[in-house]
């Protein structure tokens, strides 16, 4: 699809910390967007708060969206016409106009101190009025200026609002209005000389040419700000256009409230630790706030591309389901081939995930077992409790799972089991092993689930896992009956 204006979308995070799950959803629709129009995203940092940004929180965010899959057309590593791509080196530009705007009355001075400001919006409050700045330095005269110096006030600069409503389209929501009363004027560099988000975010995509704004909706208050200031960006020259808007929903966690950064699920590191897979939790994330179709929930990355049309964003909150997101997650594990598969798991089956020392891996045992495991993981970290009977020499010691294994007779269904599984046929197969195990419980009256559940704890430690016979049957003989014996010797003592 081929737009008449090339799309030019944007993404600029701040580097503070473990990136979170709805800051993802917003990359994912401005990097599906931008690849759906055949247009160019641009990543951008704002670093411009030096208290809380930090370099090991920038090479997370470029390690984060790496292992998403992510690409950009411009920004850090790619480089690009706009460059510099981080704030926190583009201070100059953001001077030079603000000295624009004020020169040009767009903006003004305002000496107002924080107890004065604070005094007249209590006023304001008491009197149901509202409490946003009142204009009051507006129009102050060279004489003024000059005495509030004096006294050794400083000043931020203001933007000078319009005082007729502002009117939009937004991508998602439809038309909005909003009236003067709502949108004061606003400041745009701190007291200190400091540009503010305000101010350098909207200067940006007016330099960089950005035709397309989707961002959350936690920021649309400050639309009619930026379009205001856009329209004076025009008149001076910096700008060409008013670049569309699209609000995305609320991610909405526990009790009907956005999903925070303090939140458990918030934090896309937890996802990654875990062993999501990229393509299964950005199929999830896709779907807060956007539909592939009525009966279709999974999908891969280039079906989403193709389909993803930002028209198509529900403006309603969008509720995490994390039960939803394991489900997907899991369908995406059994996609992968086996190989696939076995190599995403690899992280896993080494320290510090790992229960067993690291000479008594067994590739081959590996490779064998993969298949077997692939259509039981929710997450791939689920693997290493499903695989660590095969490489620990004796299987983990799960008093809960023994408890409930070892009721009735075990001793007696595990004496009778090992003959069974010594005369066994270990050369042909799971089937001799299973019907071992079945011959067993049919002599002590028990169905093949009772009758296993000893044999598979006395064997990997627990009362569920992988396929037990094949199980069986990748440890091989010798190992199963040695830990058999085990159990019988642990349930005599």
């Amino acid at each position: 699809m081929a737009n008449a204006t090339p799309v030019r979308v944007r993404f600029c995070p701040s580097p503070t910390g473990n990136p979170h799950v709805g800051l993802v959803r917003t990359a994912l629709f401005n990097w599906a967007y931008a690849r759906h129009t055949g247009g160019s995203l641009v990543f951008r940092i704002e670093d411009t708060d030096a208290a809380r940004d930090s370099e090991e929180s920038y090479q997370q965010l470029l390690d984060s969206f790496h292992w998403l899959g992510f690409d950009w057309d411009e920004g850090p590593e790619v480089g690009g016409p706009n460059a510099p791509y981080r704030q926190s080196q583009r201070m100059d530009r953001y001077q030079d106009i603000a000295a624009k705007l004020l020169a040009g009355g767009y903006a003004y001075h305002c000496y107002c101190t924080t107890e004065e400001l604070d005094e007249r919006r209590d006023a304001a409050r008491k009197a149901g009025k509202p409490s946003g700045y009142d204009g009051k330095c507006r129009e102050v005269s060279a004489e003024q200026k000059a005495a509030y110096e004096a006294e050794g006030r400083t000043s931020v600069v203001r933007f000078r609002m319009p005082d007729e409503p502002i009117t939009f389209t937004d991508l998602v929501r439809g038309e909005l209005t909003f009236t003067p009363d709502n949108v004061p004027d606003y400041g745009i560099v701190r007291a200190n000389g400091a540009p503010l988000y305000t101010l350098v975010n909207p200067v940006d995509d007016a330099l960089m040419g950005i035709t397309h704004v989707l961002r959350g909706e936690d920021l649309l208050s400050s639309t009619p700000r930026q379009i205001a200031l856009y329209k004076a960006l025009i008149e001076l020259g910096i700008a060409t256009a008013i670049p569309a808007f699209g609000h995305l929903p609320y991610v909405m966690g526990e009790g009907n409230k956005k999903l925070s950064k303090r939140d458990p699920q918030a934090s896309l590191n937890i996802y990654r630790e875990r062993g999501f897979l990229p393509e299964g939790l950005l199929n999830y994330l896709a779907l807060l706030g956007w539909s592939f179709s009525a009966d279709q929930d999974i999908f891969t990355i280039p079906e989403l591309i193709e389909k993803f049309d930002v028209a198509d964003v529900n403006a309603n909150p969008a509720r995490f389901d994390l039960k939803k997101a394991e489900a997907i997650n899991a369908e995406h594990i059994r996609r992968l081939d086996v190989k696939a598969f076995a190599e995403a798991c690899e992280p896993w089956l080494t320290a510090p995930y790992a229960n067993w020392e690291p000479e008594d891996f067994d590739r081959a045992a590996w490779e064998a077992i993969a298949p077997h495991a692939q259509t039981r993981l929710t997450v791939l970290s689920d693997i290493t409790a499903n695989v660590d009977f095969l490489f620990r020499k004796e299987p983990v010691e799960d008093e809960a799972s023994w408890t409930k294994a070892m009721k009735g007779d075990p001793v007696a269904l595990l004496t009778t089991a090992r003959a069974k599984l010594i005369e066994a046929d270990w050369t042909a197969g799971p089937e001799p092993l299973k019907a071992a195990v079945l011959a067993a419980g049919e002599e002590h009256g028990l169905k093949l689930g009772k009758a296993q559940a000893p044999v598979r704890v006395a064997v990997t430690g627990r009362t569920v896992g992988l396929p037990l016979f094949e199980s069986l049957e990748i440890l091989g003989k010798e190992r199963t009956i040695a830990r058999i014996d085990a159990a019988l010797a642990k349930l005599a003592g």
